[in-house]
């Protein structure tokens, strides 16, 4: 047994030492269609400069991701790309990078210690301030326009452990406080479907069962969105009598959009995220200045303007 793990360690440090120079990624899942485009946009990106990149798979596992990180430090890489499972945890990933004085990117989730970041690290996403008002301000103006003076909906809510969907469901109550939606907008529940469409789906079926009388689901993510009107769809409910929201614009949202059934969706550019950070890692491993928050705008997408988004995801 001593020497299987003699001979496995050798092996892992070999496969390490063939990483020496390159740049480490720790995406928080490859199962996410959101983060699947973010990845390919990474994967595009260091072809078209001849990069050598390794991304990894962290499968929603916070120690599996600090382990990633930590055998990247250990093989030598010139810089790190992270998109966080748990945006709380990354202060200890900021140290172990910092210490080892690798630079290290942000991608997507913001960091809790976003505005202490050392000097060669950075933070590539879109501001989750607008995803969330923009989706709540046009599902008001869809209610409006249904002509409704009063309207109740239902709040689907990401990972709690994730900034976006802290944000995105502040965001909401931020618009309502601010008196920016067109409706008196109650919310009577939200509840967290993390991101699933699987979860959504039944969380929306068990809110059907209470029989309440509702008119839209404002979701943090497309996948939750979808998983919504899957439920309604199984119910009988015309999806012309609700209006549902979601956010990150996904090939999937814009053909549900297309056929009717999802009516707001927010563009959040993966691939430009995903080439931004790997940018920002290639200036940093290279001493280079980057801005330390680096913003690619949200777009609104509605029925009126998605086939402008078809190709874009």
């Amino acid at each position: 047994m001593k020497k299987t793990l003699i001979i496995a360690g050798f092996a892992a440090l070999m496969g390490s030492s063939a990483m020496a120079d390159g740049i480490g990624v720790s995406m928080a899942a490859f199962d996410d269609n959101f983060l699947t485009v973010l990845r390919n946009g990474l994967d595009a990106k260091a072809t078209e400069l001849g990069v050598e990149i390794q991304i990894e798979d962290a499968a929603n596992d916070v120690a599996k991701q600090l382990d990633q990180i930590n055998n990247f430090i250990a093989s030598g890489v010139s810089a790190i790309i992270v998109n966080a499972v748990d945006t709380s945890a990354t202060q200890a990933m900021s140290d172990a990078a910092a210490a080892a004085n690798i630079p290290l990117v942000y991608v997507n989730r913001q960091p809790i210690n976003v505005d202490s970041l050392p000097d060669n690290q950075a933070f590539v996403a879109s501001n989750e301030v607008d995803s969330g008002t923009l989706e709540t301000i046009e599902v008001c103006a869809q209610l409006k326009a249904a002509g409704k003076d009063k309207a109740s909906v239902y709040v689907m809510m990401g990972e709690l452990s994730n900034q976006a969907a802290v944000q995105r469901t502040a965001d909401i109550h931020d618009v309502m406080a601010a008196g920016k939606c067109a409706v008196e907008l109650t919310i009577i529940d939200e509840q967290t479907a993390n991101w699933s469409r699987d979860q959504a789906q039944t969380l929306m079926t068990n809110w059907l069962s209470t029989g309440t009388a509702f008119d839209g689901v404002i979701a943090n993510n497309d996948e939750m969105a979808i998983g919504a009107i899957q439920a309604l769809k199984a119910a009988g409910i015309d999806m012309a009598t609700v209006v549902v929201g979601g956010v990150d614009a996904t090939q999937d949202a814009l053909a549900a959009m297309q056929a009717g059934d999802l009516d707001v969706t927010v563009f959040q550019d993966a691939a430009g995220q995903g080439s931004g950070a790997l940018d920002a890692a290639i200036k940093l491993s290279k001493g280079e200045a980057v801005e330390q928050k680096v913003y690619i705008p949200f777009q609104l997408v509605t029925p009126a303007n998605v086939a402008d988004y078809a190709n874009k995801n």
